[in-house]
């Protein structure tokens, strides 16, 4: 099945990281993701941001790992209380849980998936701007 993808002129990491099993992306010299460590601005805070659409391409082809990695970044600048920080942090959960059942770790993924749906259903915007981002309402991912 073909996904779309986003950001299509970028590259896909060499691996999709599981903790042990690979070298870390970061923090090991031979990781897919050494030295290159991207600052963000409050500007790029927005669901049309590269980082965002680089973190559904990532989530959507199996990168985990690196999808909550994407998004943790503008969730940690994103303000307190918005629905926008609820989102990246369902998102985030979401994607650890991706993690978690490839390390088959079933209860912790169950964990994270549980509390990333409990966040994404009070996501229910009116505007669906986040069912546009997403396509699919934040209630329908969870």
């Amino acid at each position: 099945m073909l996904r779309r993808r986003w950001l299509p002129e970028k590259s896909f990491p060499s691996y999709a990281y599981l903790p042990g099993r690979q070298p870390h992306p970061v923090r090991d010299p031979a990781g897919h993701s050494y030295n290159s460590e991207a600052m963000l601005s409050a500007a790029e805070i927005s669901l049309d941001s590269d980082t965002f659409l680089w973190g559904l391409d990532l989530f959507n082809h199996g990168y985990y790992w690196e999808a909550h990695e994407a998004w943790e970044g503008l969730w940690q600048v994103a303000d307190r209380g918005a629905p926008l920080r609820t989102l990246f942090k369902g998102l985030i959960l979401l994607s650890a849980a991706g993690v978690k059942i490839r390390e088959g770790k079933q209860a912790a993924a169950m964990r994270h998936a549980g509390r990333a749906a409990a966040l994404l259903r009070r996501l229910n915007t009116a505007d669906h701007t986040f069912e546009r981002a997403l396509g699919m309402s934040p209630a329908a991912l969870a």
